[in-house]
């Protein structure tokens, strides 16, 4: 699958879903959100929330200047029906914002995804001003343990998978890398496991229908749901392993200022 191909099957997907992570989020015992919008709270906006789907950090930074940017029509109406805004419909790689006009940029779940990165993550620079943050939340691909491992290839075996096919899945541990071979300045890198509740069949639904699988059929699907929901039980704890950054985009060296 190519970028435009992945483009159009990941705005496809969210338009058939909307709200679709946030609902996921919501069975964890702690927001991942709120992890991710700490390290924006009280500094200087407007944060640019990128690929913000339902825009669910909108209501963690209510007294600073926000603008909600996604490609999906159905997840900014389901940001719009839940009164978050403002909102644009714009693509992650060309940003319809001034150069050097945003303090922030909050991106959450969405650097493994977004196509092309190094265009995106160009996009991201161009837009904040010189020390102007951002602040990433992505998968992580370590941190689990053998039972926490068994746990996703139940999974995973449910929906005849072995992986998601991201098209940037080294945007996951290894992002604090990419970031700075473009030119940031990281910050912090740190990982925290959060535990996804699967205690009834609507949540092992909801799982299933949570993960980027291009190739799953309708009838693939209803039948993972079916096992996952025999599954499903109270007490029944997956673990998701999430990593925070937080960069800055450089300031200019004082002996450029001016030219």
């Amino acid at each position: 699958m190519d970028a435009d191909e992945w483009r159009r099957y990941v705005t496809t997907y969210h338009d058939a879903r909307p709200g679709i992570t946030e609902r996921l989020f919501a069975l964890a015992e702690a927001s991942p959100y709120t992890w991710l919008a700490e390290p924006l709270r009280g500094g200087p906006g407007p944060v640019l929330d990128l690929a913000c789907g339902s825009a669910p950090t909108r209501d963690l930074l209510p007294d600073t200047a926000w603008l909600g940017v996604d490609s999906s029509r159905g997840e900014l109406g389901e940001a719009a029906r839940r009164g978050r805004g403002p909102l644009v419909r714009a693509r992650a790689d060309a940003l319809p914002v001034r150069a050097g006009s945003v303090g922030a940029v909050c991106a959450a779940m969405c650097l493994p995804v977004v196509t092309p990165l190094p265009r995106v993550l160009g996009e991201i620079r161009r837009v904040l001003r010189p020390g102007g943050r951002l602040a990433a939340l992505v998968p992580a691909s370590s941190g689990l343990t053998v039972a926490g491992a068994a746990g996703w290839a139940r999974v995973m075996g449910a929906l005849r998978a072995v992986r998601q096919p991201w098209p940037n899945p080294d945007a996951r541990d290894g992002l604090a890398g990419l970031l700075r071979a473009a030119g940031f300045l990281v910050r912090s890198d740190e990982r925290q496991v959060f535990t996804l509740a699967v205690e009834t069949p609507r949540a092992a639904g909801l799982l299933a229908d949570a993960l980027y699988l291009p190739g799953l059929t309708a009838r693939r699907a209803a039948s993972a749901k079916r096992s996952l929901a025999r599954w499903a039980r109270p007490g029944r704890l997956l673990p998701l392993p999430l990593r925070r950054i937080v960069a800055e985009s450089p300031a200019p060296h004082p002996g450029r200022a001016g030219s």
